[in-house]
């Protein structure tokens, strides 16, 4: 188990050196054009980590909507199984 964990972190740091190497190859300015004549300019990987984090965000927003409904029928599936639990007779014993 110690292995697994040990590769995993080495995993990990050689991800976040990729991305670093990434982002300091990607340092030059880029214009973003919007509606109405409105531009942005900012080093490219900035630009990226904003669209990224906006698409993680918005993928996390549509999840919620089945996630809280899940949440819902667990509770009511948990109350029920408890009610049903407190009305059952004990069992018969020969004494």
């Amino acid at each position: 188990m110690k292995l697994i964990t040990q590769l995993s972190w080495l995993l990990r740091a050689l991800l976040f050196l990729a991305l670093f190497a990434f982002a300091l190859m990607n340092t030059q300015p880029v214009s973003l054009r919007f509606f109405l004549g409105r531009t942005w300019e900012t080093p490219m990987i900035l630009a990226l980590l904003f669209f990224f984090a906006c698409g993680a965000a918005f993928g996390i927003l549509a999840c919620l909507s089945r996630l809280f409904r899940q949440r819902r029928e667990i509770q009511k599936l948990t109350r029920k199984l408890h009610a049903s639990e407190t009305r059952v007779a004990p069992p018969y014993t020969e004494g």
